[in-house]
């Protein structure tokens, strides 16, 4: 379920750049159709979400919120 989310969101998100002109057509069309892609989007999402709530674990810690 959640490729197919991102894959959506690759999609809307390849024809906002396309059509302010940063990507070429063929490019966006690559975008939003590689699963290779949609794969690499999935785990970069996935790495920050981590990221940020490692980060909010060391801030509790750090200011005394976590008991």
């Amino acid at each position: 379920m959640t490729l197919v989310l991102i894959r959506i969101l690759l999609r809307y998100l390849a024809a906002v750049l396309v059509t302010r002109g940063l990507i070429a057509p063929d490019l966006g069309e690559m975008i939003s159709r590689d699963p290779d892609v949609a794969v690499a989007f999935q785990v970069a999402f996935g790495a920050l979400i981590a990221a940020i709530a490692e980060g909010w674990y060391y801030l509790a810690h750090r200011c005394g919120w976590a008991k």
